[in-house]
């Protein structure tokens, strides 16, 4: 019944439909341009969206979270979390019905990454990477034949892992060393990748490495392989937060790929990177927003319960402006991300609000996530809230996809290409 309640919500929030005074359709990659024709606020979903909305809500709070305590202590995600999220079509959001997929939006995706983080940041991120990574890049880049063998999978059952970050190539992703070589028919891949988020339990990996050396980034060339392929789990990371997502450092040895298993052509790679990391920085700013979200939600409640003084604590004026200023960040994280978000299904250039985004909600993050402890006083330093976690959560936020370094950077090019 659940299931079949999210697949809906998913299906109708894909649905455009004509604006109205104050409603508003992210769903359309067309502008709409009418003088008869009032756009709404960013906070203005449609029905559908707020049912998908609801409806990924009830599965973070009831599914997943009674077992998050337990698997960040574990640092092990539970088979069932992932089970569930591919039983409730969420791990297949905006591939097509007749592959299997929801056929659902790019904002269907941002609302379930931002309620899923809400309850568990770890949970929300393995969705994000599986769908604004990895399916977009299929989607996008496959040819048909890949579509239809590798979407139908993705979509039902098994979770997947982007491999692009190694020792030596982070920020400079494409300084990476792993070289694929042609032996007949197939492809020989030889190196290490690191930081590789989902790969503990993934079956199905998209590999980037060089195949002309020679020609620098313009080599880099994207595969898809399978963990029984030969893929190697060398180490898994033990981190400070998001300990349920496991974050490994894998080595190829001799890993035989078939030719057919290019992505995007030969030296196609590195396009793909550019462009596929621009939107799921939205997916990483929403995660950062629904994280902000879920601290300030449970911490806020408290300081009207906990009294002090003769009075509950959240309404001395020092407690005032401070949850009143993260209000503010929070609403500011919220459209920015919600905006970068209706660009990018409008098909407009995005990748200057993607960076602000991801920049903005990360900082927002850790900001609302360690005040969120403060206001608990001693209640929020202990693991029994759960408060402490979220803040253990925000620090990768500034890190992963893109430091906050980075996104300013990019900022900073538009703005220079803007007014130079």
């Amino acid at each position: 019944m659940a299931s079949t309640l999210l697949r809906s919500s998913i299906r109708l929030a894909a649905k455009p439909r004509i604006l109205s005074a104050g409603s508003r359709s992210f769903a359309s990659s067309r502008c709409i341009h009418s003088e008869n024709v009032a756009i709404g606020s960013l906070r203005n979903f449609t029905d559908e969206e707020n049912m998908l909305r609801e409806a990924v809500q009830r599965f973070a709070v009831d599914i997943v979270g009674p077992k998050v305590r337990e698997m960040d202590e574990k640092e092990a995600m539970d088979p069932s979390i992932i089970k569930g999220l591919f039983e409730q079509g969420l791990m297949g959001i905006e591939t097509s019905e007749e592959l299997g997929g929801a056929g659902g939006s790019f904002t269907s995706t941002i609302i379930t990454i931002e309620e899923l983080a809400k309850v568990d940041p770890s949970v929300s991120v393995l969705c994000d990477v599986h769908n604004t990574l990895v399916n977009t890049i299929f989607r996008q880049y496959g040819t048909d034949a890949q579509k239809e063998k590798w979407l139908p999978q993705l979509a039902e059952s098994r979770l997947s892992s982007f491999c692009l970050s190694e020792p030596g190539s982070g920020s400079d992703a494409f300084a990476l060393q792993t070289s694929a070589t042609k032996d007949g028919d197939d492809w020989i891949i030889n190196g290490t990748k690191m930081w590789i988020t989902n790969s503990n339990e993934a079956e199905i990996f998209l590999i980037f490495a060089n195949v002309d050396p020679s020609k620098g980034y313009k080599g880099i060339t994207c595969f898809v392989a399978t963990k029984d392929m030969g893929i190697e789990i060398m180490k898994k990371e033990q981190k400070l937060g998001i300990r349920a997502s496991s974050t490994c450092l894998l080595n190829f040895d001799n890993l035989r790929i078939p030719k057919e298993n290019i992505i995007g052509g030969e030296g196609k790679g590195y396009k793909i990177a550019i462009e596929i990391l621009n939107e799921g920085r939205i997916g990483i700013a929403a995660q950062m927003l629904g994280l902000a979200q879920g601290a300030f939600d449970k911490a806020v409640p408290y300081t009207y319960q906990r009294t002090q003084f003769g009075q509950p604590i959240g309404t001395f004026q020092g407690m005032q402006f401070q949850i009143a200023q993260a209000a503010i960040e929070l609403e500011s994280a919220r459209l920015l991300t919600y905006n970068a978000a209706r660009l990018k299904e409008e098909g407009r250039p995005f990748t200057k609000e993607a960076a602000m985004a991801k920049y903005w909600a990360s900082q927002v993050a850790q900001k609302v996530s360690g005040s969120a402890i403060e206001w608990a006083g001693g209640v929020g330093f202990t693991r029994e809230t759960g408060i402490e976690k979220y803040w253990r959560d925000s620090k990768v936020g500034a890190i992963y996809e893109g430091t906050s370094n980075i996104q300013l950077q990019t900022i900073a090019k538009f703005i220079q290409k803007e007014y130079a």
